[in-house]
């Protein structure tokens, strides 16, 4: 697989706060972490990478783990291939058993301490969350700057948040020719943020003197998301009563353990665990100066429609409706050019020829435990079937790897990467 080029280890030194862009992420080694569990946010995953593709050509080196549970065909690797070519970049698919479930989002934790050298900084996502170089540099630029005010070890105690945004949709209605002016008003929403007045009950001013009208806080820290340095994940690590590495099920309620106290698993492994004041305390902080650049763009751009729904954020009395996997709905006109039909009949007319050199695109790794049950988590699908599937797309992308990332006959035939077939 691709490797990225190594130098002496590099801790970033550029020390400005004023906004400057030149070479700030050059050569800044980045280790990334995605939970994707299966195949339902694939549109938003590939916004995903594309973002982290536009963050390597800056001059970042990065390797990208997506942890999942469904193995990719070789059809999808290669027209993935196509589009992620920066050369410090790489991507590896670790396939996990469907049996992990909420806890796939737990994978990143132990990949990041047994790495935790090798990087300058860390990033753990959902699959919908669009991360842009300006975020990572804000953020870089940002725990500096704390750093600054506050002393080195002190700023152990914080680190620069998230906040996810969706834009408000008019929910009622489908944007065509003759609607399109109804998103005139459209704007940006933080969703989770709602209580009002907006200071304090959403959000609030740091308290610490050195902070005081620099930096403010969410009252609720949930970002789906985070980024660390090196230096503060060891450090966390360290920290009594954190021990960030230490990989533990969310807190639950005391008369109903199987139901969370505090979020469920992926709230507690992205936010909960480091922020909350029951556990490593860790302050949120987000710059007042230049808040919106510590903003992410939460892809679904679905939840500010929960808002007001029973049992939801500033729940109500309607109900909010859920749907479930059997759900039909009317596709698009079906003349549309596909991406992969456009590049699997590219690559049968115009095949790309196999060269002597050692395939250097997308991995992919079977992690599976094969003793475990897969659960219910696959809809469907049995144990049998499953891994019959797993070793049968494993099979396909090692002869792929061994032909030196050439799509074979069977790959034009087999590139539905959904079981449904509607690719």
């Amino acid at each position: 697989s691709k490797s990225n080029p190594r130098a002496p280890f590099l801790a970033v030194k550029n020390t400005d706060t004023s906004g400057g862009n030149r070479g700030y992420l050059q050569d800044l080694r980045i280790l990334v972490a995605i939970a994707s569990f299966d195949f339902s946010q694939f549109p938003l995953l590939e916004e995903v990478l594309d973002s982290y593709q536009d963050v390597c050509v800056t001059g970042a080196i990065i390797d990208l783990y997506i942890h999942t549970v469904v193995p990719y065909t070789v059809g999808l690797i290669d027209m993935l291939n196509a589009r992620l070519s920066c050369e410090t970049m790489t991507v590896t698919i670790a396939v996990q058993s469907p049996g992990v479930r909420l806890n796939l989002v737990d994978c990143h934790r132990k990949l990041f301490y047994e790495k935790i050298d090798s990087y300058d900084l860390f990033i753990y996502s959902e699959d919908d969350v669009k991360v842009s170089p300006t975020t990572i540099k804000a953020y870089l630029q940002e725990t500096r700057r704390v750093e600054h005010l506050v002393g080195k070890q002190p700023a152990e105690d914080y680190n620069i948040g998230i906040v996810r945004y969706e834009y408000n949709y008019p929910p009622d209605i489908i944007i065509d020719d003759k609607t399109r002016h109804a998103t005139e008003n459209v704007k940006r929403v933080y969703w989770e943020h709602l209580w009002k007045p907006l200071f304090p009950k959403s959000i609030d001013v740091a308290p610490q003197p050195e902070l005081l009208k620099k930096y403010v806080f969410m009252q609720n820290h949930h970002q789906g998301m985070f980024l660390a340095t090196r230096q503060l994940l060891k450090a966390w690590r360290d920290r009594k009563g954190c021990e960030f590495d230490n990989i533990r099920q969310r807190p639950g309620r005391k008369d109903n353990p199987s139901q969370p106290s505090e979020g469920t698993q992926r709230v507690w492994m992205s936010s909960q665990m480091l922020h909350g004041k029951s556990h490593c305390n860790v302050q949120q902080l987000i710059p007042m100066k230049n808040f919106g650049q510590l903003t992410v763009w939460h892809l679904p751009n679905k939840n500010y429609r929960r808002v007001g729904k029973k049992g939801r954020i500033g729940g109500g009395s309607v109900e909010n409706e859920f749907g479930n996997k059997r759900d039909k709905f009317s596709g698009p006109d079906p003349s549309l050019p596909t991406e992969m039909e456009l590049h699997l009949e590219m690559r049968r007319l115009y095949p790309v020829k196999a060269t002597s050199e050692t395939y250097t695109g997308i991995r992919m790794i079977d992690q599976v435990d094969r003793q475990r049950g897969i659960g219910r988590s696959l809809v469907g699908m049995s144990q049998q079937d499953y891994l019959q599937l797993l070793d049968e797309r494993m099979d396909s992308y090692h002869e792929y790897v061994h032909r030196g990332g050439i799509l074979g006959e069977n790959d034009f035939q087999n590139w539905r990467w959904t079981r449904n077939n509607d690719g």
